[in-house]
């Protein structure tokens, strides 16, 4: 780590400073982050990030570890559940977005009672986006898979997962929304330490609700879902705590807990853009693994733990995009919009040469990194090709992410759903299929769909963040 102050030379911080940043950043810090140097804000602000975010892929992975020792047809149960969640995470994310670019401008004006007043009214809307999943995993969780291509299994056994992580689904929600909260104000090591604490209880339930220990059953998949929902429940208890007694940049008072129109519609106006370009991605995912259903349980399988170790990769990248959002807020917030525009550029370097090495890894050690999650030859081969077409191109994910949090992060969360509909909609649905089927590649043709479509986008949006109109952008 280096340390520029506010003009000088880049200046190597000694180890015992580095170590005393490191401890701040993991604690929390009440730094304005506006005003300290560009350096020590995105240290203190990217190392909970970047811990949250890994946490958050933990869930994912821990999952998929212990699930995939009951078969191809139970992770390929998984997946498919997945591709509704994605629906749910499109609405939840696109809601966390305007929630961490609205408190993050209005913190950075110094209207903190304001940001408050917006947590509450983005709490209130994500339950109420989250009921209608809750009402379709309780009581329609076999139409759902079987709309998919589901096989018999899922549909006779593996649905009690679909009710469990729909049925709950708040718990996700709130997750996501009160951790943007959290990172907007500037509260990250607090979403950070949100999800270590959710996780240590997945960590415990799974193999033991999975696989059964003593008096306690096991109920397979269902286990799963219902350690990943216990432990998101916690998780959500903890956050509650901590917004009306810990935070450091924001907290909540019971007179600020009531219904306010105008700042939920806001918040609701603000997020479409967000939303927007969550719908086109995910829904993207959700027609590729229907294509790949079609090819066979082999390859869900195989794309299933492909992206979990995907996203596993991508969530240090993630963590640092989402100290982008929050620092292109308060700057321009603070009325420092040149500021806010250097910080995209460290940022994306760091990404880039972060994602150079996953590249590598992913280009030699394909079939052992599939291997950790499953013995079957036939899906480990599916995985180890993904891995393989994700090398040639991962740096451009870096770039990618930090260009759209600047988007996000000023409040522009219109423009990358623009970008997203043309490049997923209208690229990679259409060319996935007709390599994978008409052409007979199957599930390569999926993956080198996703591998034209997705570098294109990343490069794009690059290019247009470049001309600046972000930072007229209004919350």
């Amino acid at each position: 780590m280096t340390d520029q102050g506010h003009g000088g030379a880049a200046q190597p911080v000694p180890a015992a400073s580095l170590w005393r940043a490191l401890s701040q950043a993991i604690a929390g810090s009440e730094a304005d982050y506006t005003k300290i140097s560009l350096n020590r804000a995105i240290f203190l602000l990217a190392i909970p990030m970047m811990l949250e975010l890994l946490m958050e892929s933990t869930f994912a992975v821990v999952d998929i570890y212990f699930v995939s020792q009951l078969g191809a047809s139970a992770v390929a149960t998984v997946g498919l559940t997945e591709t509704y969640l994605y629906l749910l995470y499109s609405l939840a994310i696109g809601l966390a977005t305007a929630v961490t670019a609205i408190v993050a401008r209005r913190c950075g004006e110094g209207q903190r009672e304001a940001a408050a007043v917006s947590a509450v009214q983005a709490i209130l809307l994500g339950i109420l986006v989250s009921l209608p999943f809750c009402v379709a995993g309780l009581f329609f969780s076999r139409e759902l898979l079987a709309l998919m291509g589901a096989d018999a299994w899922a549909l006779s056994e593996g649905y009690r997962f679909t009710q469990w992580m729909l049925g709950g689904n708040v718990v996700i929600v709130l997750i996501f929304i009160i951790n943007a909260v959290f990172r907007g104000a500037g509260d990250a090591a607090i979403a950070m330490r949100v999800l270590l604490i959710a996780n240590g209880v997945n960590l415990v339930l799974d193999p033991l609700l999975i696989f059964g220990w003593g008096p306690v059953p096991a109920f397979g998949v269902e286990g799963a879902g219902i350690a990943t929902t216990c432990g998101r429940a916690v998780g959500v208890a903890v956050q509650l705590w901590s917004l009306f007694h810990g935070g450091k940049h924001i907290r909540v008072m019971a007179a600020q807990c009531r219904l306010n129109i105008r700042s939920m519609i806001n918040i609701a106006y603000t997020s479409l853009g967000g939303i927007g370009q969550m719908l086109v991605s995910m829904t993207s995912w959700i027609f590729l693994m229907r294509i790949l259903a079609d090819v066979g349980s082999v390859a869900v399988a195989g794309a299933t733990i492909t992206a979990r170790l995907f996203l596993f990769t991508l969530m240090p990248t993630w963590g640092l995009a989402n100290a982008v959002a929050t620092l292109v807020g308060q700057n321009l917030g603070a009325g420092q919009p040149e500021r806010a525009e250097k910080v995209v550029w460290k940022i994306g370097y760091y990404n880039m040469a972060f994602l150079l090495g996953v590249s590598l890894l992913f280009f030699f050690c394909n079939e052992a990194l599939i291997g950790i999650f499953t013995a079957d030859p036939a899906v480990i081969a599916v995985g180890a090709r993904w891995l393989r077409i994700l090398s040639y191109s991962y740096f451009v994910y870096g770039w990618w992410s930090v260009a759209v949090q600047a988007f996000n992060g000023a409040g522009d969360t219109r423009t990358p759903t623009y970008i997203n509909l043309v490049f997923f909609w209208l690229i990679q649905i259409p060319l996935s299929w007709w390599l994978a089927l008409p052409r007979g590649w199957e599930e390569d043709g999926v993956f080198w769909g996703v591998f034209i479509s997705e570098t294109g986008v990343g490069l794009f949006t690059l290019w247009l963040f470049t001309r600046g109109g972000w930072k007229n952008a209004q919350v």
